[in-house]
């Protein structure tokens, strides 16, 4: 990156951000897609290795991005309120880091300027997860991990 005005995500808001913007937040790590189970009795949100029908697991992308809340009730369209709200966000999400007041990884794709990164470092869930096509939802228990917390 050779301009201050091309780091937006340094002097926008998530308000202000436009479309295209917001969208390229995401990293790509796929772990928002991942199933998460709560305990009911203390609220802790624990992630498993099992990752939404919808996601193509070799390139951790949403094969339905356009209609996936339709399709899947549960799915969570992300929204500025909402990535102040969800306490279940990744700790390296971008929105979330944002939120939180801290600078973007040197590994995402805005500063590196390439996905392979996200990869490389071992944020992304690619090649670590299991479909929840593949899994009864009984046994999701059995594939909590604390590799993506």
């Amino acid at each position: 990156m050779n301009s201050k005005q091309e780091r937006f995500w340094e002097t926008k808001t998530l308000e202000e951000m436009s479309h295209d913007e917001w969208e390229s937040l995401c990293d790509g790590c796929a772990r928002c897609c991942l199933q998460k189970l709560e305990d009911i009795d203390t609220g802790v949100i624990f992630y498993t290795q099992i990752v939404c029908e919808l996601m193509d697991e070799e390139s951790c992308r949403c094969t339905q991005y356009d209609k996936r809340s339709e399709l899947v009730p549960t799915c969570v369209t992300l929204t500025p309120a909402k990535a102040r709200e969800l306490n279940w966000m990744p700790d390296t999400c971008a929105y979330r880091l944002l939120v939180e007041g801290k600078p973007l990884y040197d590994w995402h794709p805005l500063i590196s300027g390439t996905y392979e990164t996200v990869i490389y470092e071992g944020i992304s869930v690619k090649d670590q997860v299991i479909s929840e096509k593949e899994v009864p939802e009984e046994d999701w228990e059995a594939y909590i991990t604390e590799k993506f917390e």
